[in-house]
């Protein structure tokens, strides 16, 4: 479903992604792990087309992305979610789901909504002000309800777990892989608890200084010393 080939990204001397290659199936739910710093965010933002890359290819359903404006992304089938819940201010959790729906389908299906909040255990707060009445963990869910709103086929997830307390993380973990299941959609998720990757991932891509250290299965990538290095002596702020 998604190919990247040899991606580079660079701004000005820096170089934040370092030929970076890597596929994602449809039916997986890959972690995307490293120390802060090691260009993960950045290497979201050129897939959802956010940041172009100085080189490589971004490839989607056999189409060459590189070029393809954000929107246009989004239409073929590239949700995300932001690491910092983006709700829009002064409209409703339903408005928000209606926007992002109207941006990634060019339509609103008020049914597709109504699913996605109940899913998603929103239904109570649909009328509620999406900026100013949502608790952490709800605000969380709005970010994922507003990808899940674009009808994606890959979701990007930044960091969705961040800043949940043990029991709340479970919880949300759960719906994550009820989502995967129930909308057979490919996950792509960053996220630095390797207890949660291990537990919600088949796989795990490692970058460090913008470069792909590591592909495989939690056990062997966290059992890698070169992952365990960069985890305890690599890595930059």
């Amino acid at each position: 479903m998604l190919r990247l080939e040899d991606v580079t990204i660079r701004f000005g001397g820096l170089t934040a992604v370092n030929r970076v290659s890597m596929e994602i199936a449809s039916d997986e739910v890959v972690g995307l792990v490293g120390p802060n710093g090691a260009g993960k965010t950045t290497l979201f933002n050129a897939i959802s087309g956010l940041v172009k890359p100085s080189s490589g290819q971004i490839v989607f359903n056999t189409a060459n992305v590189l070029k393809t404006p954000l929107h246009a992304r989004a239409r073929l089938g590239i949700g995300r979610s932001f690491q910092i819940p983006q709700p829009m201010h002064e409209l409703t959790v339903r408005e928000n789901l209606q926007v992002a729906q109207r941006f990634g389908t060019g339509k609103v299906d008020q049914k597709k909504i109504d699913e996605i909040l109940d899913f998603l255990e929103l239904s109570g707060k649909a009328q509620c002000n999406a900026a100013t009445e949502l608790a952490l963990t709800e605000l969380k869910a709005l970010e994922v309800a507003k990808a899940l709103a674009t009808e994606p086929k890959l979701l990007l997830l930044d960091e969705v777990l961040a800043g949940l307390e043990t029991n709340g993380k479970r919880r949300f973990m759960q719906t994550l892989m009820s989502l995967h299941k129930k909308y057979g959609i490919g996950i792509l998720i960053i996220e630095h608890d390797i207890e949660t990757i291990s537990k919600l991932c088949s796989r795990v891509c490692v970058l460090n200084f913008g470069e792909l250290i590591a592909d495989g299965t939690p056990d062997e990538v966290f059992n890698d010393p070169q992952v365990i290095k960069s985890y305890t002596g690599g890595g930059h702020d």
